[in-house]
């Protein structure tokens, strides 16, 4: 049986028959810079806030020099995510490490599960997780990821000091990777399918204006081969059909993101035609109690621009909201205070 204790001017607090459960005001699911400010709001509205993620920082441990986070310019993605993650530890709020693979609303309460069995429980609950890293599907990458193949160029670039690699990509991210590993390889090659690029013209010039960095452009990559470790890829020029073989030490992939459609059909979100969570003013999403922020949320209301700075912004309207849902449920159970 579900009892409900309401203590202070914020906290709602579950007590229920048999075995204890660890319960929430706020749930955040994600540890990216939406998540992070999330919690750090909540905390701030003194409610009993929680975060779990499989990762503290999201995709800022991706990044390499961030120049665009307004008053912290030229700070590398690493350092940002642990200034955000200390503000927040400050706040003592609890952070859990797992994986949320349901989240059910049962008796007005969220249920979430987690991939070690763990379950909590919040009274709202806040989705910050982010997008997923898209695949080229090409023959070898998957046999060569951790081998060769990489995902995160400020995690490998180190490991290729003095070699050859490749970038694949042309927004934002790919150029930025490529001007990353440039900093360590001895050649790159920026492999992108088009014959312009998506990104800023700040990298664009940067990248065309770097001796190390050659550009193939209008190819793409048709095999990624090796013995133990990457050895060298296929392209194809998408003009001629033309292929031929660069001999590499690693192929960095960035190709842009999308969001983790599956697990959001499962909730019962609404989503927009991209799959990403169609959120309404206050960060809502269709299912009461429920909120979203950062690059993981859409929808015909939002302008999608994925930075640091907006996917922040959000994680705090999303604790506002929360609260604001939070004090109405304790008015309609209290009755109005004057």
């Amino acid at each position: 049986m579900l009892f409900f204790l309401v203590s202070g001017m914020s906290k709602f607090r579950l007590t229920f028959g048999g075995p204890a459960r660890r319960d929430y005001d706020v749930v955040v699911v994600g540890a990216g810079p939406a998540g992070l400010s999330a919690a750090l709001y909540s905390a701030r509205f003194a409610l009993r806030t929680l975060i779990i993620a499989e990762v503290i920082g999201g995709t800022l441990i991706d990044a390499g020099v961030i120049d665009d986070y307004l008053g912290i310019p030229g700070v590398k993605g690493t350092d940002l995510a642990r200034k955000f993650e200390e503000h927040v530890r400050s706040y003592d709020i609890n952070i859990v490490h797992d994986r949320v693979v349901d989240i059910r609303n049962e008796g007005g309460v969220f249920r979430i599960n987690c991939l070690s069995g763990s379950e909590y429980v919040g009274k709202t609950v806040i989705l910050a997780v982010g997008s997923i890293r898209k695949k080229l599907n090409a023959p070898g990458e998957r046999e060569f990821s951790g081998r060769g193949v990489s995902y995160c160029a400020v995690c490998d670039a180190p490991l290729y000091r003095g070699k050859v690699v490749a970038v694949v990509g042309g927004g934002n991210s790919a150029l930025q990777s490529a001007l990353l590993v440039a900093s360590y390889a001895s050649r790159v090659y920026l492999i992108h399918r088009r014959d312009t690029f998506r990104a800023f013209p700040a990298y664009v010039n940067l990248v065309k204006n770097d001796p190390k960095i050659e550009l193939v452009l209008n190819s793409v990559i048709t095999e990624i081969g090796g013995t133990k470790t990457v050895e060298w890829i296929k392209i194809r020029d998408i003009r001629t059909s033309e292929e031929r073989k660069l001999e590499v030490n690693g192929v960095f992939i960035e190709i842009g993101s999308e969001p983790p459609k599956d697990f959001f059909e499962n909730l019962g979100l609404e989503v927009d035609e991209k799959g990403y969570i169609a959120i309404k003013p206050g960060q809502a999403t269709n299912i009461p109690g429920l909120f979203a922020a950062g690059d993981c949320t859409g929808g015909n209301y939002k302008k999608k621009f994925d930075q640091i700075i907006t996917a922040a912004a959000e994680g705090a309207i999303a604790a506002l909201s929360a609260y604001e849902y939070l004090m109405k449920e304790k008015e309609s159970i209290e009755g109005p205070t004057y």
